[in-house]
């Protein structure tokens, strides 16, 4: 290929690019025009006031119609350094438009401002462009600069400079730079595009610090406006002396002991270099060594200047027992020479650790029944310190069932059972282990373990009382509650459940089963049958209580049971009776006999005791009242006066005997009385009055005796009984008494000639002696020689005065 056809083709391609230019030009052209109905165009820093363009001219707008029209603006960037005048429609500068702070360095500066026009709406939109002037020179960042070099530096070497800084654009922007005449230095300009031109000093001849010291430069840097704006910069060079010692430390290795612990700001070591230079090539700057690790940064601090290592972070013996420092001494030297030592740390161990107490293998729960030297844990002590500070011993609190039994293993220990555990003495046991080192001062520590102990059948259910004694009315409701029985047991869970039962046994021949039954879960004895005193008064058994454990553990008591007796049998006529055997008989008696004459004498019987058996006799009917009189007491039937003539020879007498219960039971017995006037008949009953008045007074005095006996017999038993509760402890009849309230004790056959008797009214039994009658009694309400019966158990309370 030719030369020619290589310009031709060069040719070609550069009008190729030209048409490429153009066309671009033409479509930024065209659409900023579609952009922007009007475009102005306006230099930066104008007045306040200047003239921008008329839009209402531009636009075509009828002046005279804008401020009726409300021809304003509505939008556009910075629109507040622009305004509108709506009376000659003239665009204006509002405020100082100042390029660089608007659009800072861009090439191309628009302001795009919308207007609005009211009725009809029209919308316009100008774009108005600012256009740069050459107001800002080129400045460095400082008026002077400092460079220092040290002497012998090799030809050709660069030294950047802080670039220049013009706030201009386009040709008003940075151009060129410009250096002072000098023989070692020449100038060299790194562009990076625009306005990030670089300056590099390059060294063109060895510097000489003997001949020169010290060379002052000057940096010019041009803009490309016109007039053309500049700023200089001073430049100081310093010619550096050659650094050809280096510094050399005392030792090579500095070795210094540490107590942990120490105070920060404690000294340590001082390290010590000398440099033989001159200046600043002589001045030593002390600093860790690169291979410093973080942690010991942390612990300590070096001073510079100086050489002192003093104390920075906490100094710990047990994380570490030495400390190994590399220190470097570096000159200030342009070149700067560095040399190393090391300082060895050795940290003193203080007592500053309380020791430790784990616990392993704990069994929280053990056996009461274990035996001496069960293990119970597997202590292990542990201490951080060293030597004495780390020796340690261990003890426990003062528990004689537990003891520490030392292993093979230092510093570990057994926890076993020192003696015989007793649940029901104590269920849980707190042990505190203490664990003391031998450093000074001592330190230690506590640990508390808990062992719970569990539970084992070795306690037999107990009950509340030694004996019970229950008192029970006749005529109960079969299948009711009379009375209940209680027992405990000191074990826990199924070793303490209580089960009561009724141990086999006879009353009157038969079964006691026949007659009571148990509730084996809480003990209340149920009456299988109704009692009557008549027939059993009282009579023993024995309860057993049994507990639930492996094997059952099991305790007896005897219970007394007392059947109290109710006014339930009506008297009986024993005499006179006629020979078929009912209660009617007849007495012949003379006409001639006196007042005071004792016809016959009624004799009954109860099968009650006490008031309910003491028999009262009333006269219910006779033929003649005045006739015949009856005494309330014996039954005795008296003649009130002498039979006359008058007198019918037959009399009928109806006797009521009536028992003294609080519901009186009584019963009849009809006499008929003849009288005679005959002789023999008069001897027989003359000889049958003798007899009869005989036979009553025999009686009665057998009577007189036996009361006196029971009174006596009474009172002896009264006398005793308060010695018996005298002489008792208070905590015993209190004990006693406070689960069988209201107790006393009734002893009888069922006859007139009982120790003593009693009355029942409203479940107060009240004794009564012999000699005593109802009136002189003690009061239903009055607790004075009265026994109290419960709801269901009739226990008795006899307050004894």
């Amino acid at each position: 290929m030719d030369l020619f056809t290589m310009r031709n083709r060069d040719y070609r391609r550069q009008w190729t690019y030209r048409w490429i230019i153009l066309l671009f030009a033409f479509v930024v052209c065209f659409w900023k025009t579609a952009a922007a109905q009007i475009r102005y165009s306006i230099p930066e820093e104008l007045n306040h006031g200047s003239l921008v363009g008329n839009i209402a001219k531009d636009l075509g707008l009828d002046i005279n119609t804008l401020a009726d029209r409300r021809f304003r603006i509505v939008s556009g960037t910075k629109q507040q350094l622009l305004q509108v005048n709506q009376k000659t429609g003239v665009l204006f500068v509002n405020h100082n438009i100042d390029r660089e702070k608007l659009c800072d360095r861009n090439n191309n500066c628009l302001l795009n401002i919308k207007t609005v026009i009211e009725n009809p709406l029209e919308i316009h939109y100008v774009g108005v462009e600012i256009l740069d002037i050459n107001d800002n020179s080129p400045s460095f960042p400082e008026k002077e600069t400092s460079l220092e070099i040290a002497e012998l530096t090799q030809q050709g070497a660069r030294f950047p400079l802080e670039a220049a800084h013009d706030a201009d654009v386009g040709t008003n922007s940075l151009s060129f730079y410009q250096l002072s005449q000098n023989e070692h230095f020449e100038l060299e300009v790194k562009d990076r595009g625009e306005d990030n031109k670089i300056p590099i000093l390059i060294l063109q001849k060895p510097l000489d610090r003997e001949r020169n010291p010290e060379h002052n430069l000057l940096l010019t840097a041009f803009d490309g406006g016109n007039p053309a704006r500049f700023g200089t910069l001073n430049i100081t060079v310093t010619v550096l002396d050659i650094n050809d010692n280096a510094p050399v430390f005392d030792k090579e290795v500095y070795s210094v002991t540490l107590q942990e612990n120490a105070p920060v700001g404690t000294f340590v070591v001082k390290v010590n270099a000398i440099d033989l230079d001159d200046g600043f090539n002589g001045v030593v700057d002390y600093s860790f060594g690169n291979t410093l690790r973080s942690k010991v940064s942390e612990l300590f601090v070096l001073d510079s200047n100086t050489g002192e290592i003093k104390v920075k972070g906490l100094i710990d013996f047990e994380e570490k027992e030495s400390y190994e420092i590399d220190v470097q001494a570096t000159d200030k030297g342009h070149s700067p020479l560095t040399v190393h030592c090391n300082v060895v740390v050795q940290i003193q161990d203080v007592n500053d650790n309380t020791p430790e107490i784990e616990v392993t293998s704990l069994s929280s729960l053990i056996s009461e029944d274990a035996k001496p030297g069960t293990v119970i844990a597997l202590i292990s002590v542990t201490d951080l310190d060293s030597d004495i500070n780390g020796r340690m011993f261990c003890t426990l609190s003062e528990n004689i069932l537990f003891e520490l039994k030392p292993s093979f293993q230092e510093n570990v220990y057994s926890l076993i059972t020192k003696a015989h555990l007793d649940r029901e003495i104590s269920s849980q046991y707190n042990i505190t282990i203490t664990a003391q080192d031998l450093g000074h001062p001592s330190l230690s520590s506590f640990k508390t373990i808990t062992v719970k102990v569990s539970d084992i059948n070795d306690n037999s259910p107990s009950f509340t009382q030694d004996s019970y004694t229950f008192y029970v009315l006749e005529n109960n409701a079969p299948g009711g509650s009379i009375f209940s029985v209680s027992a405990f047991d000191l074990d826990q869970n199924e070793n303490a459940r209580v089960s009561y039962y009724v141990k086999a046994g006879d009353v009157l021949g038969k079964p006691v089963s026949t007659l009571l039954s148990i509730n084996s879960d809480n003990g209340n004895v149920y009456a299988i049958r109704s009692f009557d005193f008549e027939e059993l008064k009282n009579f023993k058994f024995q309860v057993l209580a049994k507990d639930s454990g492996v094997p059952p553990l099991s305790s007896n008591v005897i219970v007394s049971v007392y059947i109290l007796d109710q006014n339930d049998n009506a008297p009986v006529i024993l005499s006179p009776l006629s020979k078929d055997g009912s209660a009617e008989a007849v007495e012949t008696i003379p006409r001639n006999v006196k007042a005071g004459y004792l016809v016959t004498k009624v004799r009954a019987h109860d099968a009650d005791i006490g008031y309910n058996a003491w028999l009262s006799f009333s006269l219910q009917q006779a033929t003649d009242p005045t006739l015949f009189g009856l005494e309330r007491n014996t039954g005795a039937i008296r003649t009130l006066r002498p039979i006359t003539e008058t007198d019918a020879t037959e009399h009928k007498l109806i006797i009521v005997v009536k028992d003294n219960g609080n519901y009186s039971l009584s019963t009849t017995a009809t006499i008929r009385i003849t009288t005679v006037e005959n002789t023999e008949a008069f001897a027989f009953s003359d000889f049958k009055s003798n007899t009869k008045e005989q036979e009553g007074n025999n009686l009665t005095f057998y009577l007189i005796v036996t009361l006196g006996s029971i009174s006596s017999l009474f009172v002896v038993s009264i006398i005793t009984l308060i010695a018996i509760q005298c002489h008792r402890p208070r905590d015993y009849i209190s004990t006693k008494y406070s689960r069988d309230t209201d107790y006393a004790e009734v002893s009888g056959n069922g006859s007139l000639c009982h120790s003593y008797q009693y009355r029942a009214a409203e479940k107060h039994f009240m004794f009564v002696g012999p000699a005593m009658n109802i009136g002189s009694a003690s009061g239903v309400g009055s607790n004075r020689n009265t026994l109290v019966l419960s709801e269901n158990g009739m226990i008795a309370s006899g307050e004894l005065d």
